[in-house]
């Protein structure tokens, strides 16, 4: 009977979560009964154990449940034995797998070593930023897969994954990563020659040696004298010939000789136009790692760090404020913050809400304000003619036990909030009772027509269709 419910909660989990995480995060997992409602789930590192509690715990839970009707326990723990899909991130310090074909990482000589990581003018000689470090990097669910990756060929370049191919929109810290990449190689391996380098000036270096007749001190460099190649915004070289052939060879003669390359792009090989079909292929030969619009918690996180770095006083209702309304890219938020405080600056203000607010009224007057647990709880009252108090309440009347769990199954359908997060919203309702509400409401929306057609018209007020 155990046996038939983990294959059916597998299922379950197989319709709900794409065939490419599926394949990586659950395919080959061990998982047991150790006794009745408690679970033993062997994963084959830390990493994948700490990834699927904090993306897929309230999912599984759910599934469980939603099968048993009964809370299960899930218990991780880590098998160096259990087997892997892919070898996604070697974890810090663990050994590899013996590769008897692969040639040791290639050594540098002595003669050409770099200059020294604590000495700022040296890496900004080098054409790195010193500022842009993993250690202050802003971590969320929306950049987690590229920086863990990212932190794995800078740990283990050439080994990993190569080439590596990050995309991502404008302002969103694929720059900033790159920066880290090349930062952290050269902590570990300070004899490599790590070049980092923007397709603009790739092109214009390209441009330079043919004017000059210095095409054998380009390919030197790029070719002989290279151990890690990171190259931002590579898309910029699509459309012009003689650049493209040049790095269609140099990218052939790194990978040939197990060098690590890395570029960066607003979008993916195939969606690169005017790119030659032979450079699109080869860009996606290795991994290919997106960063996504920051959610809003990750937004808070890179406002608290920015005004922590610059020594600005942010309150909270002004930090949510500008997470709030300012969505696309960690740019934008951070030039929010640098007017919001020059503003403050030069007119001799505290920073308010108020202040924020008129500063940026002008700028972000169309953004939506972001949707809440309350906000959902204020729309469903207002619909049912009832006081938030109510759906609050451990009444259990009808008119009042319905609307509450609708307004359960919408917090979770829409905001992604967790059950627990959820009970403690209502008044301090238990997770299962959450569970119980939104397992019965998704149920009644194919079964009850008058609930779906309430679901369906609060979603409408709530611009979430």
């Amino acid at each position: 009977m155990s046996n038939e419910i983990l294959s059916k909660v597998l299922d379950g989990l197989r319709t709900k979560i794409n065939d490419f995480n599926y394949k990586n995060w659950f395919q080959n997992l061990n998982w047991s009964y150790e006794e009745p409602n408690r679970v033993i789930v062997k994963v084959p590192s830390r990493f994948a154990r700490d990834w699927l509690i904090d993306h897929y715990l309230e999912l599984i839970k759910f599934e469980f449940f939603r099968l048993t009707e009964k809370e299960h326990q899930l218990v991780f723990k880590i098998d160096r034995n259990t087997n892997k899909t892919l070898e996604l991130f070697p974890e810090p310090g663990q050994s590899e797998k013996t590769d008897t074909d692969a040639p040791a990482l290639p050594a540098t000589p002595v003669a050409v070593q770099q200059p020294v990581l604590n000495n700022s003018r040296a890496i900004s000689d080098l054409g790195f930023n010193p500022k842009y470090r993993f250690d202050n990097y802003v971590v969320g669910q929306s950049n987690q897969f590229v920086h863990a990756a990212c932190q794995s060929v800078a740990c283990q370049p050439a080994r990993s994954y190569n080439p590596m191919f990050v995309y991502g929109g404008v302002g969103l810290g694929k720059t900033h990563l790159l920066n880290a990449m090349g930062l952290e190689c050269l902590k570990k391996y300070p004899n490599w020659r790590v070049i980092y380098i923007t397709g603009e000036k790739f092109t214009n270096e390209v441009i330079s040696s043919i004017r000059y007749g210095k095409g054998y001190e380009l390919r030197k460099r790029f070719r002989e004298n290279c151990d890690m190649l990171l190259i931002d915004d590579i898309q910029f070289i699509a459309g012009k010939e003689r650049t493209m052939e040049e790095f269609f060879h140099t990218f052939n003669t790194l990978y040939e000789a197990r060098k690590q390359i890395v570029m960066s792009s607003d979008q993916l090989p195939k969606n690169i136009p005017n790119l030659e079909e032979r450079l699109r292929s080869r860009f996606s030969w290795g991994l290919m790692a997106d960063i996504q619009t920051p959610d809003f918690e990750t937004r808070m996180a890179i406002l608290r760090k920015k005004s922590e770095d610059d020594n600005i006083l942010l309150p909270d209702d002004v930090c949510s404020f500008v997470a709030s309304h300012v969505l696309n890219n960690v740019r934008d938020l951070e030039g929010a913050l640098v007017r919001i405080s020059a503003f403050a600056s030069l007119a001799k203000l505290p920073i308010t809400l108020d202040l924020a607010k008129e500063v940026l009224k002008n700028i972000y007057t169309d953004i939506k304000p972001r949707l809440s647990v309350e906000g959902i709880q204020n729309k469903v009252a207002d619909f049912y003619n009832l006081k938030i108090s109510d759906l609050k309440s451990k009444r259990r009347h009808k008119n009042l036990a319905v609307p509450r769990q609708i307004a359960m199954y919408l917090c979770k359908t829409h905001l992604g909030v967790s059950f627990p997060e959820i009970g403690h919203k209502f008044g301090g309702k238990d997770h299962t009772t959450v569970m119980h509400a939104v397992k019965k409401i998704s149920k009644c929306i194919d079964s009850d027509s008058a609930t779906k057609a309430d679901i369906q018209n609060l979603e409408k007020i709530l611009g979430v269709e």
